[in-house]
């Protein structure tokens, strides 16, 4: 899974030429967000354990003076000096070692998981920015049309054709959207700072975002998606296989331990004597075997793992189907978006005829003014919603791209 992520983004940025910029952010997130630099710092710590259980148990030494000598035929014994090492059964290191690798198997997933979470993040928070943008910008030609009609009320109001309470409604109306453009402002500093927070960089530095996005043609070109190798399901999988790394290091604690070990003993000579071994030391090598006699511990804890295999697949089965349920509803909202955006491209097509019918009326020497206003407030409507049917298919593509391999 490690070098999956990028792949990911650059074919999901080609597929939908959402352009740079954004490819861009998100790798800047992934570099930059503490989230993640936390959790891959924990898996680098999950690593670390191995060289902890590659230890042998604590060397033991011991030293005893005798208070009373105690005589023997060599001599007094003095005092008294030991070590001792104990061995686990054979395979037990190994065991402990595949045992923690397997945990840190499990919390790499947990990377992998984060990154795609930040991608989609990143990238949501960024159609929404888009979103505002091109909202501002269809008010913004909105009012410029409405100047258009007021230049021509005014021009009607001397001729007669039309009132003063024409040209007020167009001046109010353009008032109206001039407040909107102001209000989506707002949305947008706000929407920059929670990217800039995703970012981890300066809440006010600016967000550039592109000037239009690309629908597709039809849906038959894209992906469906396939939950098979995503990474929250791979991570049960993982976890699964640590508790039977965890099995197995049950069985080899169940085995003796074997300890290797040394007594010495300082022998005081004995005085007016003679012989062969007089004040000779004692030196004696021993050999230990730790039985675990008591073994219910070891019993109780092959039941919990095999509990926990139970509890891991059901709990792998009930995130399946949740993530089945979110990939089937992205995709049917992204194909309800391709509709909504299509019929309210047709529909916007009708208001510019109507509106083209109305200027001809104009030339004409006759324009009714609330038909102006109707017509204007339709176009303004249908291309609203089209930037809306667009955000909600490339959002709704994100979720898909998330839960995708």
């Amino acid at each position: 899974m490690r070098k999956t992520i990028i792949p990911i983004i650059i074919l999901f940025v080609g597929s939908f030429s959402y352009g740079q910029r954004l490819e861009n952010l998100i790798k800047e997130g992934l570099e930059n967000n503490p989230e993640i630099q936390k959790i891959e710092t924990a898996y680098k710590g999950a690593l670390e354990k191995e060289n902890e259980v590659d230890a042998l148990p604590n060397t033991e030494f011991g030293f005893g003076y005798f208070a009373s000598e105690p005589e023997t035929r060599t001599g007094a014994q003095r005092f008294k000096l030991s070590v001792k090492q104990m061995i686990p059964w054979f395979g037990s290191i190994t065991s402990r070692q595949n045992y923690v690798n397997s945990l840190a198997d499990a919390k790499f997933e947990d990377i992998a998981i984060s990154k795609r979470k930040l991608i989609a993040s990143v990238s949501q928070e960024y159609y929404n920015l888009f979103t505002i943008r091109q909202k501002q910008e269809i008010l913004k030609k909105n009012i410029a049309l409405l100047k258009t009609y007021e230049t021509m009320a005014l021009t009607s109001v001397e001729t007669g054709k039309a009132t003063a309470v024409d040209v007020l409604k167009l001046q109010i109306r353009q008032n109206d959207l001039e407040q909107l453009i102001e209000v989506l402002e707002q949305q947008f500093l706000s929407g920059q700072t929670q990217m800039n927070a995703l970012l981890n960089r300066e809440k006010d530095k600016r967000v550039e975002v592109l000037d239009s996005l690309v629908m597709p043609a039809s849906l038959e070109a894209l992906s469906r998606g396939n939950l098979s190798l995503h990474p929250e399901l791979l991570k049960y999988d993982k976890l699964y296989k640590s508790v039977e790394q965890s099995e197995i290091l049950n069985q080899k604690e169940q085995k003796p331990m074997i300890g290797f070990g040394l007594d010495y003993v300082a022998v005081s000579e004995r005085p007016n004597m003679n012989f062969s071994d007089n004040g000779k030391d004692i030196v004696m090598p021993m050999v230990s075997v730790s039985i675990p006699i008591f073994n219910k511990k070891y019993s109780s804890r092959t039941k919990q793992n095999k509990l926990k295999q139970k509890e891991l697949l059901f709990d792998k089965q009930t995130r399946q189907n949740k993530l089945t349920s979110m990939l089937d509803a992205a995709i049917n909202e992204r194909v309800a978006a391709k509709i909504s955006f299509d019929t309210h491209t047709k529909n916007l097509e009708k208001a510019n005829n109507a509106e083209q019918i109305l200027l001809k009326s104009y030339e004409s020497g006759t324009i009714n003014f609330n038909d102006v206003l109707d017509i204007q407030e339709l176009q303004l409507k249908f291309q609203m919603k089209q930037v809306e049917a667009t955000k909600s298919f490339y959002i709704q593509s994100t979720i898909i791209n998330y839960l995708s391999n």
